[in-house]
């Protein structure tokens, strides 16, 4: 049993994490141009990490949910419930909930929208997106994370720009955890295969032209030849909520 300190597990130290992160690199073989295989990453984590590592799911596509939902059942599934998010969202949720072996773990910010517009004022998400997603996302992981060692992210390099570079099997230095992007070199063909292959449950917007899908207040369609992400905080200049940063 886990030993536990006012109700949290211990956790290794940064140090101890990031020897950690080294030794799953060697071990996979992953390196520069060689990627390990998405469910050897998953294997390897849920080994490692126990119930002290979890995934996050935006609840766009669920392939990362379903291929852990295959190798390491009863994985931990967190959601960020903004308070913003499109009804479509919130059912593939609630889907992923009922058919897939995992324990999915509704995040949810310290306020209220309503809250929020009384004390930021009115819709935040537009007048200061960046503290908006901060307050609804990235300060409801940072609290989750205080459980966790390592956390999975559905993050792929064909998906934008800021993108191209990310590690499978990482050290996450603004959290002190080790971050796990299992999906890291799939295409949107491989996504797509899969998606075909396992009925893997996908957000219905996603053939409702909204290549990229966050919070229904800040995620408009895109036109046919537009970038994927454009969508995302249309003429903001902005095209990260901050969570994989």
């Amino acid at each position: 049993m886990t030993a536990q300190i006012s109700g949290r597990p211990v956790l290794r130290s940064a140090d101890e994490l990031q020897r950690i992160v080294d030794e799953g690199i060697a071990e996979l073989g992953i390196s520069e141009g060689h990627d390990a295989d998405a469910r050897d990453v998953i294997a390897w984590a849920a080994r490692t990490f126990g119930s002290k590592w979890a995934l996050t799911a935006s609840m766009q596509d669920t392939v990362l949910a379903h291929l852990v939902s295959q190798v390491a059942p009863g994985t931990d599934v967190l959601f960020l419930e903004t308070g913003y998010h499109f009804p479509e969202t919130l059912a593939t949720r609630d889907a992923v909930r009922e058919r897939y072996d995992v324990n999915v773990v509704d995040l949810v910010p310290e306020q209220t929208p309503a809250q929020q517009d009384e004390t930021y004022g009115k819709d935040l998400f537009g007048t200061n997106p960046d503290l908006c997603c901060l307050l609804r996302k990235e300060a409801p992981l940072d609290e989750a994370m205080e459980r966790y060692e390592a956390w999975g992210s559905g993050m792929r390099r064909a998906e934008a720009v800021t993108r191209t570079g990310a590690p499978q099997i990482s050290f996450d230095l603004r959290r002190r955890r080790v971050k796990v992007a299992p999906l890291a070199a799939w295409s949107d063909a491989d996504v797509e295969a899969y998606v075909k292959e396992h009925d893997v449950i996908m957000n219905p917007l996603l053939s409702q032209g909204y290549p990229s899908i966050g919070c229904a207040t800040c995620t408009r369609k895109v036109a046919p030849g537009e970038d994927p992400r454009s969508g995302r905080w249309a003429g903001t200049g902005k095209i990260e909520c901050g969570i994989n940063l």
